[in-house]
């Protein structure tokens, strides 16, 4: 049986097309490792697999909960964990695809995690207010000033009466870790491209559905593509300025996925060939295939 399969990187350099062509040759299940695709109807702003696009390949995780709904790193993790077990007992092999490093991470280290305990947000805190309480509780926790997402959660364990742990942890299960990259300047251009398109294909249209949840659900609060336009709807913004932003935070959020992958997982990177993507398919799958 082949190890798990993780296909990861930045947005828009072809994760789900690899998923799809790996799966078909390695018998497999894809299972989504994108935070906001877990939710039904925020399609546009994550480019969600479209059906026709599937090849009849299992997917799972996707679409299973509602924007109004909280789901946890805790309860992927359970999902995670329980799902690729299902695929395994089925003699398949399971292909984690997306750029959430924190979901990977909770699937498949011992990376002990509770059932959320506290729900604050620290709305009315700046990140230097956080980062203070944090040291309160630990002078040596070392976690950088402008990762308020960060910030937030280990105030949420400290707080819980919880320690925030400083060694790595270990893999649980056997995994090839599979990193799609391009030059800064391609990936640039492509994200800003693919938020031109996710606007021509309707996105303004997606997030209006739910403009009414904008400042209650998390899911809306917190995801690229979409918290971008509370201000909008507040009319504080043009729409011009909400998809400069949208580009400016998925630029930064690419720099921040770089760093978390190469920090924390054994990735073997592949420079995508945009012009032959097959070819770049079969460089991965022979790389696949001498690890068996």
């Amino acid at each position: 049986m082949l190890p798990i399969i993780v296909i990861l990187g930045p947005t828009g350099v072809g994760k789900t097309k690899m998923s799809i062509e790996l799966a078909e040759k390695v018998k497999g299940e894809i299972i989504n490792a994108d935070s906001m695709q877990v939710y039904k109807g925020l399609d546009i702003g994550t480019a969600k697999i479209k059906e026709d696009e599937k090849k009849g390949i299992a997917h799972h995780l996707f679409d299973i909960k509602d924007v109004l709904d909280d789901y946890t790193i805790y309860d992927y993790q359970k999902d995670a964990r329980r799902v690729i077990e299902e695929i395994r007992k089925r003699g398949n092999t399971p292909i984690l695809v997306g750029g959430s490093g924190l979901y990977i991470k909770a699937a498949l280290y011992d990376y002990k995690l509770e059932a959320e305990k506290s729900n604050k947000t620290y709305d009315d805190l700046t990140n230097e207010e956080i980062l203070t309480k944090i040291k309160e509780y630990d002078q040596d926790i070392d976690i950088h000033i402008n990762n308020r997402k960060r910030l937030i959660r280990a105030l949420q364990i400290l707080e819980s009466g919880n320690k925030l742990k400083k060694e790595k942890d270990p893999l649980l299960y056997d995994t090839i870790f599979i990193g799609l990259t391009t030059s800064r300047d391609k990936l640039y251009k492509i994200i800003n491209e693919r938020v031109d398109y996710m606007i021509k294909e309707g996105l303004v249209s997606e997030v209006e559905k739910y403009q009414d949840y904008l400042d209650d659900a998390k899911s809306l609060k917190t995801g690229i593509g979409y918290k971008e336009f509370v201000p909008y709807f507040k009319k504080e913004i043009s729409l011009d300025e909400v998809i400069e932003n949208i580009k400016k935070n998925s630029r930064r959020y690419a720099k921040r996925q770089y760093t978390f992958f190469n920090n924390q997982m054994d990735v073997k990177w592949f420079d995508v060939n945009f012009n032959n993507f097959s070819e770049t398919v079969e460089d991965v799958y022979n790389y696949i295939k001498t690890i068996k």
